[in-house]
């Protein structure tokens, strides 16, 4: 027999018994369906995270904070030399909100592979207006002026500039009386802060842009210029130590990873910790990664679930199909076609399966997406909830054929095992 008739009758043998065929699909599509929609969910966040940090650039930089005060023993021990002021604020970076002083900065500046150095003061805003509007919180991003915001209008903030410049979150247009982002762009914010003395300040920033929202960022941007502003009129010209949340640390971005991760040693042995923007958006792909993971496990266990089914299905159709066996054997089919007879109907029946799961997976998760990204999700754009790759559908539809026939191989052994003797005796 040929491999094309094998693979004909194999077929057709597949629909003899048509309720029982039916249900071991029904169970495989199960999974075929949940592992579809899982891998679409996973490569659709992971693709808005990627796209997010790329766009945020700043691929030359590390981000520097005080390492953190835990130690393995426990929290580390005062050192009046050495230990740094807690700023009372959440660190940008995760970090327990310590400061950096000037002598760190100096250290850092001294560190082998660092071309340079911009300290960056903690900066706490009050509210921001527009145009006599009615004031409301507002915060600013530290690490805002090295980064590249997701823009729905206006352009970047330019770091050269000697004019205060802002990028409004899209959030607080309507409350600020915008018609769209273009309508925002080319106004002047004025935000408001208390100095260190409890006394009110103003400061005018012109916006030059307005940011979408993002799962990466929070907060609006600020260039260097008005940091730098914010910083000085909240000290109100108090003669204190210079105290500064993160330091901005510049190296050439022809350094390999393996260099990065030396010049990292080399801040960690100062008593510092430096990340990459990456290196912080890492966590939230992990995160995604696992949730995914295990996601995917249910499928893969409903999967398991249903290649028992096969060999239930396989084994009675042997079971069923003893004499015809013997018949086939006895007309010279050796055991290695009646293997592989039996081997493509589990085959077939995981393709039936997978298929099935998968074209439904797509044919609902397409609207579905559509519908949340103009509802729930607006708010984040460029995300695509579920992203149907090609070759993560095709996987999806080898792996199950292939635990289909794995599936098979029993049965089939069984069959290939039969002597046409005892086959035909068969009652």
């Amino acid at each position: 027999m040929r491999t094309s008739d094998l693979v004909r009758a194999a077929v057709a043998n597949t629909f003899r018994s048509k309720l029982r065929t039916t249900l071991t699909v029904l169970a495989l599509f199960v999974g075929a369906f949940t592992l579809t929609l899982t891998t679409a969910l996973g490569a659709g966040v992971s693709d808005y995270v990627s796209k997010q940090v790329a766009s945020l650039g700043a691929d030359d930089v590390l981000l520097v904070s005080t390492a953190s005060a835990a130690t393995e023993d426990g929290p580390a021990v005062y050192d009046p030399e050495t230990s740094s002021a807690s700023s009372g604020t959440p660190n940008p970076l995760g970090g327990d909100g310590g400061t950096l002083t000037s002598a760190d900065i100096e250290t850092l500046e001294d560190i082998d592979g660092v071309d340079s150095v911009e300290p960056v003061s903690p900066v706490a805003l009050d509210w921001v207006e527009v145009g006599g509007s009615a004031k409301f919180e507002f915060t600013i991003s530290p690490t805002s002026s090295i980064t590249r915001a997701d823009l729905a209008a206006g352009e970047q903030l330019d770091a050269a500039s000697d004019d205060a410049q802002l990028i409004l979150p899209d959030e607080y247009l309507d409350a600020l009386g915008f018609a769209d982002a273009d309508d925002a762009v080319g106004t002047t914010a004025t935000l408001g802060l208390t100095d260190v003395l409890g006394a009110q300040h103003e400061v005018e920033a012109e916006i030059v842009g307005v940011s979408n929202a993002s799962l990466l960022t929070s907060g609006a941007g600020g260039n260097a210029e008005l940091l730098a502003e914010l910083a000085e009129v909240q000290k109100a010209g108090v003669d204190s130590p210079d105290r500064y949340q993160i330091a901005i640390a510049r190296f050439d971005p022809a350094l390999s990873a393996v260099e990065i991760a030396d010049l990292k040693a080399r801040i960690a042995d100062e008593g510092m910790s430096g990340q990459t923007v990456a290196d912080q958006l890492g966590l939230i792909q992990t995160v995604i990664t696992g949730i995914t993971g295990v996601l995917n496990a249910f499928a893969v266990v409903a999967l398991l679930a249903a290649a028992f089914g096969i060999v239930n299905t396989l084994l009675m159709s042997v079971q069923e199909r003893t004499r015809e066996i013997g018949l086939m054997k006895a007309m010279g089919m050796g055991n290695a076609r009646v293997f592989a007879l039996f081997s493509l109907e589990a085959a077939f029946i995981g393709l039936l399966g997978s298929l099935l799961g998968v074209v439904v997976a797509i044919g609902l998760g397409v609207p579905l997406a559509g519908a949340l990204a103009s509802g729930p999700l607006s708010g984040l754009a460029g995300l695509s909830i579920l992203l149907f790759e090609p070759a993560s559908i095709g996987a999806v539809i080898v792996l199950i054929v292939a635990i289909a026939f794995v599936a098979g191989t029993l049965p089939a052994r069984r069959a290939a095992r039969k002597t046409p003797i005892d086959a035909l005796r068969y009652e």
